[in-house]
């Protein structure tokens, strides 16, 4: 079968991860690497012996799909213009800054009959897949996301950048809407949110506490969910699930098994394979901007009260 064509735009940490899966998948055909740093646009296509590219418009006529691993600021452009041209899109998150440009571009991917998947990469995390398949009535849910500050991505908040991760798995575990929250955080290193902790409290009664932090000493990235006679941890990182469950007198603890995969290609394949198969992609637009409207609304808060 025709391999699917596609580019990579931005040459940054994560978009030379998205070109080396790419150029390793037997199922896509990798045209091009774009960045407008020349610098770092050729010195990543050599190293996968593809093009190199500094104004994205020139593959138009090149490509069947494209990753966009942009800064949040340019997503929403860039995707808007390969989905005109009838090109299939993954998008890193969050998929724009703003609900009515998320909603354009849902809306034009809809209308061109064309894939727009976005970069919500926990989703494919192999422990996060057998988690909800174990977890069927979370009470109250824990999560810690912690890093040493970044390079990059601090053009946006940590809620954006970090929180978003596990609003959008939330709620795909809880399946209910949100009742209210309470949000609090604080700039320390850049110009927007550097740290943040959010209480939601679902209509169906569920509690989370989220913290997310990239000024942290050491990475962390956990989840704890609380159910009845049960309790189960996650290690995102480790892709590690423990369970303590109440059986009669008993408090039984167990480690389950959970395949180790590598959750970016787990990403690609998935996105390849739905542009290939017609099929609605995981993490779709409409997942995307719900997590993206609750991240706002945490994000307002907050400077709500600076």
């Amino acid at each position: 079968m025709k391999k699917i064509r596609v580019a990579v735009i931005g040459a940054g940490h994560l978009g030379k991860i998205h070109a080396r899966i790419y150029a390793q998948c037997p199922h896509a055909e990798l045209v091009g690497i774009c960045d407008n740093d020349p610098e770092k646009s050729a010195q990543t296509a050599a190293d996968f012996t593809t093009r190199a590219f500094n104004d994205y418009r020139q593959l138009f006529s090149l490509v069947d799909a494209v990753s966009i691993a942009t800064p949040t600021t340019s997503h929403f452009a860039i995707a808007r213009d390969f989905l005109r041209h009838g090109i299939h899109v993954m998008v890193e998150k969050p998929i724009t800054t703003t609900i009515p440009d998320a909603q354009k571009l849902i809306m034009l991917a809809k209308k061109n009959r064309k894939i727009l998947q976005v970069g919500h990469v926990e989703r494919f995390n192999p422990a996060i897949r057998t988690l909800q398949r174990i977890c069927t009535n979370p009470r109250f849910i824990e999560v810690h996301r912690l890093s040493p500050y970044p390079r990059r991505g601090t053009d946006v908040s940590v809620v954006l950048d970090l929180m978003i991760h596990d609003l959008d798995i939330i709620l795909s575990l809880v399946q209910s809407p949100v009742k209210n929250f309470h949000a609090v955080g604080v700039k320390v290193l850049s110009s927007s949110e550097d740290i943040a902790n959010t209480r939601i409290i679902f209509r169906n009664g569920t509690v989370c506490n989220l913290s997310a932090s990239r000024i942290s000493d050491e990475g962390m990235r956990k989840i704890r969910i609380f159910q009845k006679n049960s309790y189960i941890s996650l290690d995102y990182a480790q892709q590690k699930i423990t369970r303590y469950e109440k059986k009669h007198a008993q408090i039984l603890k167990k480690e389950i098994a959970v395949p180790k995969k590598e959750p970016l290609a787990e990403e690609l394949h998935s996105f390849i394979d739905c542009i290939k198969k017609n099929k609605q992609p995981v993490v779709c637009g409409k997942d995307a901007k719900e997590a993206l409207r609750i991240a706002l609304a945490i994000t307002a808060q907050i400077r709500k009260h600076e």
